[in-house]
């Protein structure tokens, strides 16, 4: 089964998402059909849809969503994790239509000022909750906050860490050594996995396969095949690219893989770290 572990959804004519104000591309509505045909040619059969706002409205639309479209194999939303009684916020929301797809929260930490927001004993309180409840934890976070999360990710084995975008590296010939170091020190823990997405859109107009190459060598070196998750970022990546391409320019970074790895890092992998059955 491919999957891609990481997409959006948003209806403006419900919610406005101030965040794309900005961008022609994203300032407008994306709904399951906008993204059906691309999943049916490219062979994907599965996604992880993944929230974009901390509002407690989102999650409930997006768990609808996951309960009407087929194609929805989970959702990551959000709860405020340092609001106390987080399990039975959980509880709350697997109750609501389309719960049983809830298998993971994420928080858009990249957002948040500094670097000490992982380290709240509250975020952490919450955190262990999470992973009580059997739901895995994306990490949204820019370069600077990276010795944060890997410190997090040390501090609680017992919950499942995913990593969104590779942790957002610069993008170049040589990765940074602090997030190559980031990267091995992750490598150490088993109970975290790192998704190859959303870095076509910071390739400045580079070759992408060229300019990602290296990128994914490290996340193979340092997590193996097993512990990387191929995700669109779409519609994000319409900044630069549509669907076809991001899933194009992947396969092309993997073909030097043994098919089995190729298939761990194009869906089994994310139906093993979102709990995603055919």
């Amino acid at each position: 089964m491919r999957i891609d572990a990481h997409f959006h959804l948003w209806d403006l004519d419900r919610h406005e998402h101030a965040w794309t104000r900005e961008s022609p591309v994203l300032h407008r509505t994306y709904r399951p059909a906008d993204l059906r045909p691309a999943l049916a040619a490219a062979g994907v059969e599965r996604a992880v849809l993944v929230q974009t706002v901390p509002e407690p409205w989102e999650t409930p639309e997006l768990l609808a969503l996951a309960e009407e479209e087929e194609f929805i194999g989970a959702v990551v939303g959000w709860s405020d994790l340092t609001a106390p009684g987080l399990a039975t916020a959980v509880d709350r929301l697997r109750a609501l239509p389309g719960g049983r797809f809830l298998t993971g929260l994420r928080h858009n930490v990249q957002d948040e000022p500094g670097t000490t927001w992982f380290a709240r004993p509250e975020v952490r309180e919450g955190l262990r909750a999470l992973g009580a409840a059997g739901l895995a934890y994306d990490l949204l976070v820019r370069p600077d906050q990276l010795t944060a999360a890997v410190a997090l990710a040390r501090a609680l084995p017992e919950v499942r860490f995913v990593l969104d975008h590779a942790g957002n590296p610069v993008v170049g010939p040589r990765p940074a050594p602090e997030w190559t170091a980031a990267m091995r020190a992750l490598g150490e823990l088993p109970h975290v996995a790192v998704k190859f997405s959303g870095l076509l859109t910071r390739t400045g107009g580079a070759d992408p396969v060229t300019a990602l190459a290296p990128c994914l060598a490290t996340l193979l070196d340092t997590l193996g095949p097993r512990r990387v998750l191929f995700g669109s970022d779409w519609p994000v990546c319409r900044l630069t690219a549509e669907y076809a391409t991001v899933l194009a320019v992947t396969e092309t970074l993997l073909a030097p893989l043994a098919p089995a790895e190729r298939a761990a890092v194009l869906g089994t992998n994310a139906a093993t770290w979102y709990a995603i059955t055919a």
